[in-house]
């Protein structure tokens, strides 16, 4: 135990990142704890645990939510909900909870949402008046919907853990907790924006609200396709991320014409 923590002491003071130092720390207890026999049943655990068809969906969620931040289809998303609910006391904040919400069935991934939605509203915020720590605050609060509105990478990892519980299963059941903490969110967002007087903008118009809707039509739809397969138990998990990786990849290259080779590659 001396050993470990000296390990995690040392190469702490190092500056090392904290992931290795916590992985070196716990090699080093385990070699002294049983030399190389605890590191052969280690990577045997690590074998077992990892190799299954139900993870592959992880890298498909994340190729999607690339796909369309990569496309642009993420700043019309912001551009569509602002159109909705960006008249409101504190309209971007709200508008970066909306936005969470969408991002959020198609990633399923709380750092995924934060580096698409917070590189661009972030710094919009600020702009417009809105505090850095208010920006930075709801961008981090709202990027937690995503491990919670299905599709979720964390449910996928629980349910390969769990073989008594199904990735389906917990998507449905994570649901209404999404939309709740959703609400609650907005709840919270508008009585400080209020508070704060941050500001409000123009009600837009029921033209721009209609040409800023043509535009995410089809992006709306990926959340179909990924979560009705699944939950109507036409397809696995894997398959339909697969299919919304797919979709998001099409939208891009075909339909929008903004991804490029290079992008893909």
């Amino acid at each position: 135990m001396a050993l470990v923590l000296m390990t995690f002491v040392i190469l702490a003071f190092l500056a090392v990142p904290i992931g290795y130092v916590m992985g070196i720390s716990s090699l080093v207890g385990l070699i002294n704890m049983g030399g190389t026999e605890f590191l052969r049943i280690l990577i045997t655990r690590f074998h077992s645990g990892l190799n299954s068809f139900l993870l592959v969906a992880i890298p498909f969620f994340v190729l999607a939510a690339e796909f369309m931040n990569r496309s642009g289809i993420t700043n019309l998303l912001i551009d569509f909900v602002n159109k909705i609910i960006g008249h409101l006391h504190g309209g971007l904040s709200h508008v970066n909870i909306g936005v969470s919400i969408l991002f959020g069935t198609l990633t399923g991934s709380a750092v995924t949402d934060t580096i698409a939605i917070g590189g661009t509203l972030i710094p919009a915020m600020k702009k417009e008046g809105y505090s850095g720590a208010f920006s930075a605050a709801v961008t981090a609060t709202s990027s937690v919907l995503g491990p919670i509105i299905p599709p979720s990478i964390v449910m996928i990892i629980f349910s390969s853990m769990i073989r008594e519980t199904t990735a389906r299963s917990l998507f449905a059941a994570g649901i209404m907790p999404g939309l709740l903490m959703a609400a609650s969110l907005l709840v919270i967002s508008a009585i400080l924006s209020y508070r704060r007087h941050y500001p409000r903008k123009k009600r837009a118009s029921f033209k721009e609200f209609l040409n800023s809707a043509k535009n995410v039509i089809l992006p709306l739809f990926t959340p179909v396709i990924i979560l009705a397969p699944i939950l109507l138990g036409i397809t696995t998990v894997t398959e339909a991320a697969a299919m919304g990786a797919f979709y998001a990849l099409i939208l891009g290259v075909f339909v929008y014409k903004t991804l490029k080779l290079k992008d893909i590659i």
